[in-house]
């Protein structure tokens, strides 16, 4: 059972190997959204994540015995971090099976924990079905990443943390992919006020447990996608889904274009890296019907690695208007190009790339194609130096950018 003396037991517990991440409150997101928005920054934990907490809790509720023949687990990568770490400072040997599209950041820093590493099928789901294989050969004891009871409890504390920083919030965002977090916190939550709504948010190509409420059981999607790895899950916990039956009050669904867009808001306004599971909440602010509410978004996590960041600036740079790509049509002679420039110029704009395609008509003199990658200061900016390339006689036509 999931009481209040557990969860005041989990907190004080997680004390011994987690950082305190106090609230900090957002001028951009209250503005944004009319709201009182409080970020919960997990990503700021020793591990980058939130998982250390449940991982933690779970370990220390186990037998010498049950310790002592090593741990096990299957994680996209923050629980295995979390479970690597806990297994270190209990000075016990921990096997983490790990999906083979796992980040490698988070593959290297399980390992520096001393973990042993297994990569293992293409979604969280096969590897834990390896993890659960493995356990069955060698007795390992098994710390599932979210369907356990102690895992979920320990992952509450972070509801408890919010409580004492906030008494009055009245609206709880927390992602969720198998939902551990998402038991932890919504049970915990209406223990200490049953007033208050706690809202999980999923990928909208990995909504289990969206789908699972809908037909009142677990089920299994066919397959999942997205690019929030971490909450990539086919199927929800059994032994949590009545807590959050009981417990949650929403499910918000966000798709991976608005995650995109969240990592440069978080980043340019707020200077913090945070991974695509994490953002979820963040995504989710916009979707909220409310007005003038203390809400809290829960930031799971920023293990994120250099080349997917990368790739993610660049696109939410592209959805923003920031980078954009057109095409014209000018005639093959001297000083076309530097008519052109000199408009985009005009413009404060600043061209990034061009291509010069001699061959996109048989009259080269009648037309030569040129496509110009240029930055703006967003749409509005975009539009204006659209605009004046039409007024210099230029048929601007937007097409794909490919950085």
């Amino acid at each position: 059972m999931l009481t209040l003396e557990k969860f005041e037991e989990a907190s004080e517990k997680v004390r011994e190997v987690t950082l305190e991440t106090k609230l900090i409150y957002s001028n951009f997101l209250s503005g944004l959204t009319g709201n009182k928005v409080y970020l919960k920054p997990e990503n700021m934990q020793f591990t980058g994540a939130y998982k250390v907490r449940g991982a933690y809790y779970k370990i220390s509720t186990l037998s010498e015995e049950e310790r002592g023949k090593g741990l096990i687990t299957a994680s996209a990568g923050n629980h295995a971090q979390g479970v690597a770490y806990a297994a270190k400072c209990y000075g016990v040997k921990a096997t983490i099976v790990m999906p083979t599209t796992t980040p490698l950041i988070k593959v290297d820093h399980t390992k520096s924990y001393g973990a042993e590493v297994i990569l293992y099928g293409d979604v969280y789901d096969e590897a834990c079905a390896k993890a659960y294989e493995l356990a069955e050969e060698y007795g390992y004891t098994f710390i599932h990443p979210f369907d356990d009871l102690a895992v979920a409890t320990g992952q509450g504390s972070i509801a408890m943390e919010i409580f004492k920083e906030l008494p009055l919030v009245e609206y709880i965002l927390v992602p969720i992919g198998g939902g551990g977090l998402a038991t932890g916190v919504s049970t915990l939550a209406k223990l200490l006020n049953p007033k208050i709504k706690v809202i999980g948010v999923e990928p909208a190509g990995a909504n289990c447990m969206q789908a699972s409420l809908k037909e009142g059981k677990v089920i299994t999607l066919a397959g999942v996608n997205t690019i929030a790895d971490g909450t990539a899950v086919k199927t929800p916990g059994e032994n949590i889904f009545p807590y959050i039956q009981k417990n949650l009050d929403d499910i918000i669904t966000v798709e991976d274009d608005e995650l995109v867009v969240a990592f440069l808001d978080m980043v340019e306004n707020h200077k913090m890296v945070i991974e695509n599971s994490g953002l979820l909440t963040v995504a989710a602010l916009k979707q909220l019907n409310v007005r003038g509410k203390r809400i809290v978004s829960i930031l799971s996590g920023g293990n994120m690695d250099v080349i997917t960041m990368s790739s993610v600036v660049q696109q939410g740079l592209i959805f923003r208007d920031r980078i954009f790509t057109v095409s014209v049509l000018l005639p093959d002679k001297p000083g076309e190009l530097s008519r052109v420039s000199d408009t985009i110029a005009k413009e404060q704009g600043n061209v990034i790339k061009l291509e010069h395609n001699q061959f996109v008509s048989i009259n080269r003199s009648a037309a030569v194609e040129l496509r110009i990658t240029m930055e703006a200061f967003g749409t509005e900016h975009k539009g204006k130096i659209i605009e004046s390339l039409e007024e210099n006689g230029y048929k601007p036509k937007l097409v794909r950018t490919n950085l």
